[in-house]
């Protein structure tokens, strides 16, 4: 493949102005390298030239170079992504994160609610049918972490454990 170049429409000295200060000021990575990219091909770089410059591919180049020739610097921006809605949401997500938050019953029969037992909890007590995934989904959107110290069991004993530790503690450091 040959190094093509980007024909951007030309623009007025204000819009690479204007290009410049909000590439410049863009915190987000990607949408920055949208904004130089669009700059670099008004300016007359070749396409391959700004893709080493940006580290991204040719495709994204010209497809952002060709967005702002068609659309301005409006069409730079990235458009909200579909995907399908929540099953749980609304009144709903709000009566599982306050059964979250009141812990497990002794009906759970477990001492931490983990995924599977949203599943459960979600199909009785709610009345939705959500997957595995999805309830991880709805965990992470209810801003819970699956990060969790191991939750102690109600039968251990301290003093057992120090006894065990001081009466093995020899014979584990023995050659």
């Amino acid at each position: 493949m040959g190094d093509c170049r980007v024909k951007a429409r030309r623009s007025e000295s204000g819009d690479l102005r204007r290009l410049e200060e909000l590439a410049r000021r863009e915190r987000d990575a990607e949408q920055r390298d949208r904004l130089l990219s669009a700059l670099h091909a008004c300016r007359g770089e070749e396409t391959l030239r700004i893709a080493g410059m940006l580290c991204r591919s040719r495709a994204f180049v010209q497809r952002w170079a060709y967005a702002y020739r068609d659309g301005g610097i409006a069409a730079l921006k990235e458009l909200p992504r579909g995907g399908s809605r929540p099953k749980l949401r609304g009144e709903a997500a709000a009566k599982l994160a306050a059964r979250l938050e009141a812990g497990p019953t002794p009906g759970d029969r477990v001492c931490t609610l983990r995924g599977k037992d949203v599943q459960r909890i979600t199909r009785e007590e709610l009345g939705t049918d959500l997957s595995l995934s999805s309830a991880y989904r709805t965990l992470h959107r209810l801003s819970y972490s699956c990060l969790a110290p191991r939750p102690r069991h109600e039968k251990q004993d301290p003093a057992a454990q120090r006894k065990f530790r001081k009466e093995t503690a020899p014979f584990l450091s023995a050659p």
